[in-house]
């Protein structure tokens, strides 16, 4: 069974978006220890998982990087699957993109079961939710910037349930983002 892993950044107030969904200040946290990890993690995935805004700022955003200083992060992101979860979307053109309206849970689970290389879940916070409240996360990364938002989208919103996980990884990396790894407990 393949995992289900949250790759995300965020400030240390935990917001992933500022006001009105900005994504910009995320140019200031990458640096060149997170393309590698990027690279490596694009490397060992079988696919990523994507609610419909992620999914549109991801699609606006790839397919014109792939010529850019980007462009080893970009051929992973669009070349690999996706997997989109929408209830006002059905299609895409970005490439490699299966569009999902129905039940996020089961789907996801469908995924895990059929085994390969893992699953990777960016932004989507409201699509993270009911896979938090399923248990289906096996490992969450988290990229903690040196920034305090003040306002916009957390990135863990309010769930059902305690989860205890454990800390498999701390690591400062340059920008001063702390790259934090934690598993889920059984």
């Amino acid at each position: 069974m393949r995992k289900l892993i949250m790759w995300n950044l965020m400030g240390l107030d935990g917001r992933f978006e500022g006001p009105g969904h900005d994504i910009s200040w995320m140019a200031d946290a990458w640096s060149e220890d997170l393309e590698a990890i990027s690279i490596q993690q694009g490397e060992a995935m079988g696919g990523m998982v994507f609610g419909r805004r992620t999914h549109d700022l991801m699609a606006g955003y790839w397919p014109g990087a792939a010529d850019g200083p980007e462009a080893n992060v970009a051929h992973f992101m669009n070349t690999l699957p996706k997997y989109v979860f929408s209830r006002s979307i059905k299609h895409s053109d970005w490439a490699n993109v299966t569009m999902f309206n129905s039940d996020p849970v089961a789907e996801i689970a469908r995924l895990k079961a059929e085994g390969g290389k893992n699953l990777y879940l960016f932004g989507s916070a409201q699509l993270a939710r009911p896979l938090i409240e399923a248990d289906l996360f096996d490992e969450y990364r988290i990229g903690v910037a040196p920034l305090l938002h003040g306002e916009g989208v957390p990135l863990f919103k309010e769930w059902m349930g305690r989860r205890k996980l454990s800390l498999l990884e701390a690591r400062p990396m340059k920008n001063d983002v702390v790259l934090l790894r934690y598993a889920r407990v059984r």
